[in-house]
Formats: C-alpha cells, structure tokens, sequence
C-alpha cells in the first residue's frame, strides 16, 4: 500500500528536502500574499506572513472576510468555478489582475485548486502587489491619448485636424451605400489677416474659436468639422446632396454674420465664403470632391466673399 505524504513534505520519497517549518519560513518570506481557503466552505485554511500584516489573522473567518471589504457573502468576482474541469476536478491555473476593495491596491493573482490533505477541494492563491506597475500603465495610457489627440485635434479650436478628416471622411465612404450622396464644404473666415493685423494673433485666435463653436451648434452629431488651416475650416456632410450641403452651408453663413464677434470690448462684423461640392454614385474621390469644394470657395470669394458658391459637374 502506497504511503501518503503529508502536505507540505518532499514528493519523492526518500528525497532529502525541508519540513512543513522550513517551508512555511519560505512562505512567510515572500514579498506576495499566499492564501488557501476552502471552495465550498470558503473558510481561510492558510495565509502567510505578508498577508496576515495586510489583512490580520484569520482567526477561523472565511476568505471573504478577511480579504474583502464590506462582503456579507461570497464575492461576486469569485473564479472558484473556473478552477475546476467538467468533473469538478482541479485544472489550470488562473492568472488575474484585480483591485482589492479593502485596500484599494492592485494584485496579480495566480489561482489553482488543489487537494487539500484532508481530500477537500482549496483554492491556493498568490497574490503579487502590482500597484506601482498599474499606475505607470495608467500614466503611460494616459500619455498616448493625450499624443493621439494632439495629432487628430486641432489645440485651438479643438475641432478635429486636416489629419483626421481625411481619415474620418475615408471611412465613412468605405462604408457608405453606394446610392448614398457625399457632401463636402470649404469655408474661409474672411478678412481674417486684417483681424490679426489691426487686433492682433490673440483676437484672431478668439475668432476662430468663436466661428468653431457657432458651426458646432448648427450641425448633427454624425457631420465631420474640421479646422483644415489658418482661417480655412472644412465640413463633410455624409448622405447630405448638393442642394441639403448648400442649405446648411446657407445657415452657417447666417450664423456667423448675423452677429458681431467681439474682443477686447470691440465688436466688429464676421463673414466667411464657402464652397460647396457632392458626389454620388459607386466611387467617390475624396481628393477631387475637396479640390472642387475649394474651387467654388474661391469663386465666393472673387465674387465678394460672405456668400455660399456650388461646384458643377461632381455630383
């Protein structure tokens, strides 16, 4: 009859190898949290020395208790099920990252089931502190969204830049109807060098800010504005035809002269020529619908500029 060995002794037999003391030396000496708890009870078997100045003794209390804060049961969270196979068997090990609620630090857990020496099923967890390493992640996170708005946002206006409006605009036409119209809009604020040259770049700068934040009240949330340079900006109005682009282009027009703008208790009058291109059909170019957007703003412009001027010939 094969001897068993009990828990925490060698695993070979006859092997030169520490007792249950010089083990439980080495547990206590591990900078992480080991626990094992009972997974149907959830009574705390063992807790190290590093865990026991975290989270105190256990003193007969169940895992839950100790370890979480304000639990009256089980944890929500609990991955006791998913250390098991189909037969209720241990199986792999689980690795984890969680926040604990009674420290509100961050742990990586690795996880397993194991027979207990008494036959019962226990979950076995270690738990490294990880708090230092989430929060450079976080930092790190945070860094890249800033970068990533830096190069789609356009700082003073916070409109999206030329950048990003080539790139928005192309996938909204991938995935487009092939039916559906595309419209797009160039606007150019007028007079805007003698702005900066009789105020200075500071007003020129409010104005701007201003014509951004007058458009934005007039559009849907699915239109696609942009600062496209200096005194331009560009709108694309996907499903929008030639005659809706010109109607809406109209109204900004209006909402932008039928105010003064102001600064530094001065007010003085605001306009912008705008240019107005569509398209339709099974293939639209981005590229061409923009050149001919342009070409009907510079024509509103020689025209006398505070006006709306349609492209012909692309739709």
């Amino acid at each position: 009859m094969t001897r068993k060995i009990p828990l925490l002794q060698a695993h070979e037999e006859g092997a030169a190898s520490p007792g249950a003391e010089d083990l439980l030396r080495i547990l206590d000496s591990l900078d992480a949290a080991v626990y094992a708890s009972d997974m149907h009870s959830y009574e705390l078997r063992f807790l190290n020395a590093y865990g026991r100045q975290q989270w105190g003794e256990p003193g007969g209390r169940k895992c839950w208790q100790v370890l979480q804060e304000g639990q009256s049961g089980p944890c929500a969270f609990c991955n006791n099920p998913q250390l098991l196979d189909e037969q209720g068997r241990p199986g792999p090990a689980a690795v984890w990252e969680f926040r604990n609620t009674q420290d509100g630090r961050w742990y990586q857990c690795r996880d397993q089931a194991i027979v207990w020496s008494d036959g019962r099923l226990v979950r076995v967890e270690i738990a490294s502190d990880i708090t230092e390493r989430k929060a450079l992640e976080d930092a790190l996170k945070a860094s890249h969204q800033r970068v990533e708005k830096l190069a789609y946002r356009d700082e003073l206006t916070q409109l999206l830049n030329r950048r990003a409006f080539f790139s928005v605009c192309r996938e909204q036409l991938a995935c487009r109807r092939s039916a559906e119209p595309f419209a797009v809009v160039l606007i150019d604020v007028d007079h805007f060098k003698s702005i900066n040259d009789s105020l200075g770049h500071a007003a020129g700068d409010q104005v701007l800010r201003e014509v951004a934040r007058r458009f934005r009240a007039e559009l849907r949330s699915d239109d696609i504005l942009c600062r496209f340079g200096g005194e331009e900006f560009a709108l694309a109005l996907p499903g929008n035809s030639l005659a809706a682009a010109a109607e809406l282009a109209e109204r900004l027009r209006l909402a932008l002269s039928s105010r003064p703008l102001a600064y530094a208790g001065q007010r003085f009058d605001g306009t912008a020529s705008f240019g107005v291109a569509a398209a339709s059909g099974d293939e639209v170019d981005l590229d061409t619908l923009v050149r001919a957007a342009d070409q009907a703003m510079y024509r509103a412009k020689r025209q006398g500029r505070d006006r709306v001027c349609t492209t012909s010939g692309v739709e």
